[in-house]
């Protein structure tokens, strides 16, 4: 296996493994011809050469509206909804020391969906994805007091978030029950996970959440690495260890929430996704962000193909795709653990 290359300049060193490159080349090639493969597929099917050039000229025939104005923007919100998940699982899976965490451990998932709910039940779907940000950043803030003693603990937040979640839960059980059947069925849709009907609005919202995540995410990186020691070994390398943990934990609920707001509860994708990436990209944190923001968006593009095209005319949640290819790697995930 080839040795990493270090780059040094003066404070400044980065280390480089040579295979990354194809790697991540790799990845972005899978992802593209997949996006254009899903572009091809619905009710009208249309091959892949007639869609890339549909795309390039942007054309005004039906088939030009179904390719542009149909298809690529819901193909463009389940990367993003995909990739951002996928971010915030890996970031917590670092930060908390847990293989197993993911949003929907941390209660992120869980208080957008109580929060888009009980939205959902007062007010329509006016703003929903407000409301649902708004309940995952409430979720996470709720967390944070709770878990707080002293300082932030890797164990504290992890049950901290199971409790919240679970508290999160009963709320939306509740208000479904007293909800009337339009609602409970629009907040079924919705808690399933699903890209239907995304316009670039929708697109617009979740980019704009993650062009002012990005800066901070850029200098939380770097200490990603340390928060992966034990608290005590990671101070005596001059490590922040409770600021870098707190800037973390918003980094996550900024990309988790958009993320929720916009495609729904999509179950596993943050547990699923940095696995995978792992399997590909050993060590390195920033390598693994791209390969699992990749394969994240690619798992829920693909889920959605499959809601739209397997059971046609009916177009069912992407979600109950992602969760019939998560659940089975979640339980392989423990049996390894236990092993």
């Amino acid at each position: 296996m080839s040795k990493p290359v270090i780059f040094r300049l003066g404070a400044f060193s980065r280390q480089w493994a040579p295979r990354l490159p194809l790697m991540l080349f790799t990845t972005l090639l899978v992802t593209l011809l997949l996006a254009l493969f899903s572009l091809s597929c619905g009710e009208v099917w249309i091959p892949p050469w007639r869609v890339a050039m549909l795309l390039v000229s942007q054309s005004d025939t039906p088939e030009g509206f179904i390719v542009n104005q149909l298809r690529l923007p819901r193909m463009v919100l389940a990367l993003l909804v995909g990739g951002g998940l996928s971010l915030a699982g890996l970031l917590l899976q670092n930060m908390v020391r847990n293989p197993l965490a993911s949003p929907d451990l941390m209660g992120i998932s869980a208080g957008a969906s109580a929060a888009a709910v009980l939205w959902l039940a007062l007010y329509g779907a006016t703003y929903l994805p407000f409301a649902a940000m708004a309940g995952g950043a409430m979720a996470v803030l709720l967390v944070f007091i709770l878990a707080w003693r002293q300082g932030l603990t890797p164990l504290r937040l992890v049950l901290t978030g199971v409790g919240v979640s679970a508290l999160a839960g009963a709320l939306t059980t509740l208000v479904l029950v007293f909800s009337p059947l339009t609602t409970t069925l629009s907040a079924w849709v919705w808690l399933s996970g699903s890209v239907y009907g995304a316009g670039w609005e929708k697109v617009r919202l979740l980019m704009g959440v993650y062009v002012l995540a990005f800066p901070l995410l850029v200098w939380c990186a770097r200490h990603v690495v340390t928060l992966q020691l034990t608290d005590g070994t990671a101070t005596s390398l001059g490590a922040r260890v409770q600021v870098n943990r707190i800037l973390l934990l918003l980094v996550c609920a900024m990309l988790a929430g958009a993320a929720i707001a916009t495609g729904g509860a999509m179950a596993f994708v943050g547990l699923v996704a940095p696995h995978i990436a792992r399997l590909q990209v050993r060590n390195g944190f920033v390598g693994q962000a791209w390969v699992a923001t990749l394969t994240g968006g690619t798992i829920v593009m693909l889920a959605d193909v499959a809601a739209r095209v397997l059971f046609q005319p009916v177009d069912l949640p992407a979600g109950i795709f992602v969760a019939a290819f998560g659940a089975p790697f979640f339980l392989w995930l423990l049996l390894r653990q236990r092993a």
